[in-house]
């Protein structure tokens, strides 16, 4: 079975998007990416800082609302019918439930071929990457860097601590079969 669906799954400026920007580069053809940042960015204004929707703690703390997991749902189902009709997509997601994440994505899956990647980084350089970005509130890459991993199974893990987003880009596409 041909890859067609890639899903990275990381904490907060643990260098998801940098890889994907990789990823359509080196992989031999056209990808769409989604993430979880667009999809937050697409939710109606009410719902972001709402306890339906999304809110974002002073310590960096993610909750999330029923409003947007039937959201969030809908999007899944969406990605999941691009790949059945033919799109290569890559998925930039961060699971902050961890394995229940993964579990919800695979509901949506059924037979799709994926490849699961982990997107390691130690969360004192993903805490200063969140320093430089200066769009993320204080404490949230520290705060998910092991939790989005927590009981999630993958097919191959790459560290950005200390490889470059390329690296880990060529690492992923050599196991796109």
């Amino acid at each position: 079975m041909t890859t067609r669906m890639i899903i990275l799954n990381g904490g907060s400026s643990s260098g998801k998007s940098g890889i994907v920007r990789c990823l359509q580069a080196v992989l031999p053809e056209p990808w769409l990416t989604f993430g979880c940042d667009s999809f937050v960015a697409a939710l109606p204004a009410g719902m972001q800082a709402s306890d339906a929707g999304i809110t974002i703690g002073q310590d960096g703390g993610v909750s999330v609302g029923a409003d947007f997991m039937e959201l969030q749902a809908a999007w899944a189902d969406g990605v999941v019918a691009m790949v059945r009709a033919g799109a290569r997509v890559v998925v930039d997601d961060v699971f902050l439930g961890g394995a229940a994440t993964q579990r919800r994505w695979r509901h949506h899956l059924g037979d799709l071929d994926v490849l699961w990647v982990g997107v390691r980084c130690a969360s004192a350089v993903a805490a200063g990457r969140e320093i430089a970005r200066g769009d993320r509130v204080p404490g949230m890459a520290a705060l998910q860097a092991d939790l989005v991993h927590e009981g999630v199974v993958y097919d191959l893990e790459v560290d950005t601590t200390h490889l470059e987003s390329m690296v880990c880009a060529r690492t992923i596409a050599a196991h796109v079969g």
